[in-house]
């Protein structure tokens, strides 16, 4: 059989990420493709580094891309700043909490788990007192923007309950950098990693992470090697410091990395504090229209997440028929529910480029139009009502 090019549907992109891509991205991405060593490349290198400490706003030296996706991002953190035998802290209130245990287990250190409902942040006193028994401790680990809940926590008072215990931190913000606040270092964060396909507006298949001096000389002070080659950080340092000489350690992902930077340069353009009252603005809109509508978001308002809404599903109804409904009938992608929620939320995003009325005023129709066939228990047609009062007042 002869294959054919793929030609993907144009899909409204409102779930959990991917978000919809940013059209000067996908411009950037498709322009020629020169050496991962070309002096042009490595200043554009330098120029990307400058940005992404603007938007983790941190003057960390050792921030760069991971030439991989957010996870692998998590995993550099780990391997990096872990050992074997180690004991750390893993904050859990959500799916993403169990992937930083399974990290901390493969290394062969152990987990101690603080776990906290689904829904709910992380509890700054069971962190306290997690680390008043184990003094041992090395590290703690928490999910600042938990993406299967929509909930994120007080990553400021966790850092600082670490560091008074003597402790690294890490922290996922892979779903919070570019939508809501992330002050790298008036928090005191050591270690974070974010993804490019969220509120970047960028494509997958990229992970943005910085390191604090402390973490950075844990790094280099190590009393193993690293048990990743490609993620070890005293190697990738050769190739993302700073200057015209560097060393080879792999092939770039030369187009993937012109889209960041232009994702970066967007962000820059808008500046942060924009990029972030955009996204709590166009979280009210959507909220009025979900709650005009008779549901209701399982997150307690001053814990949400404005650029990820989780929607309870209504009594009766078959959430996947609605997300398989809204795909083939409006081109609109939604999340479904993970783990404990699974069956029980949609998982509505509106991330950096996606986050406008437009596409609200879209999903809220569609969804309205859907659940109404279906006979679902709402009030029919209020929900754009509603969220075009919003977006006038």
């Amino acid at each position: 059989m002869q294959s054919k090019s793929f030609i993907p549907p144009v899909r409204t992109l409102m779930g959990p990420g991917p978000s919809d891509v940013h059209p000067r991205i996908l411009g950037a991405m498709a322009r020629p493709t020169i050496g991962h060593l070309d002096p042009q490349f490595v200043a554009m290198m330098d120029d990307m580094k400058h940005l992404l400490q603007y938007a983790f706003q941190t003057s960390n030296q050792l921030t760069i891309p991971v030439s991989a996706p957010g996870s692998a991002g998590m995993e550099t953190c780990f391997v990096n700043l872990v050992e074997r035998g180690e004991k750390v802290v893993v904050c859990q209130n959500g799916v993403f909490g169990a992937r930083m245990k399974e990290n901390v287990e493969r290394i062969g250190a152990e987990a101690v788990m603080v776990e906290d409902a689904w829904g709910a942040p992380v509890d700054p006193d069971k962190l306290e007192t997690a680390l008043k028994n184990h003094p041992d401790a090395k590290v703690v680990a928490f999910v600042h923007a938990e993406t299967s809940t929509g909930v994120q926590s007080d990553a400021a008072t966790l850092c600082k309950i670490a560091r008074a215990h003597d402790c690294l931190s890490i922290v996922d913000t892979v779903t919070s950098l570019g939508g809501t606040p992330v002050q790298v270092d008036e928090w005191g964060i050591d270690a974070v990693y974010s993804g490019t396909q969220k509120c970047l507006s960028c494509t997958p298949g990229l992970s943005p992470v910085s390191f604090s001096e402390r973490a950075v000389d844990k790094i280099k002070n190590r009393q193993s090697k690293v048990q990743s080659w490609f993620m070890d950080l005293n190697l990738v340092m050769g190739y993302w410091g700073e200057g015209a000489k560097r060393a080879y350690h792999h092939t770039a992902p030369i187009n993937a990395l012109y889209g960041l930077h232009e994702a970066l340069v967007v962000l820059q353009e808008e500046g942060l504090e924009n990029a972030w009252a955009r996204h709590r603005r166009n979280h009210n809109v959507l909220r009025a229209g979900i709650e005009a509508m008779g549901l209701e978001l399982i997150v307690q308002a001053e814990y949400r997440l404005p650029q990820l809404n989780a929607v309870s599903v209504p009594a009766g109804v078959d959430e996947a028929q609605v997300r398989k409904r809204l795909l083939q009938d409006y081109q609109l992608e939604i999340g479904a529910g993970l783990g404990a929620l699974a069956g029980k939320i949609w998982r509505i995003g509106q991330m950096g480029y996606a986050s406008n009325s437009k596409n609200i005023l879209y999903c809220l129709g569609a969804l309205d139009a859907v659940l109404s066939s279906m006979n679902a228990p709402i009030n029919s047609g209020a929900a754009v009502k509603a969220a075009l009062e919003q977006l006038n007042s």
